[in-house]
């Protein structure tokens, strides 16, 4: 006799949800090609209002981080 594991129900999931014919990570190679997820702390996070703006500052800063490293080799 198996013994029954109660699972704790997602209050946002509805019951007519049916997975039973789905399949664990069958996209994540495709996902993982196409995306680098990197997790902000929040109070860096506050900052930034998405994205974008997230990317745009990382430019910035391999771009001030480039001229300064030409600058070191030039002396």
């Amino acid at each position: 006799m198996k013994k029954q594991i109660e699972i704790e129900r997602d209050p946002d999931m509805l019951e007519d949800y049916d997975f039973s014919k789905g399949v664990r990570g069958k996209y994540v190679q495709r996902f993982a090609q196409g995306s680098n997820v990197v997790v902000l702390s929040p109070d860096i996070a506050e900052m930034f209002p998405d994205s974008e703006s997230v990317n745009n500052a990382l430019r910035m800063l391999v771009e001030i981080a480039g001229r300064s490293v030409s600058k070191a080799s030039a002396h």
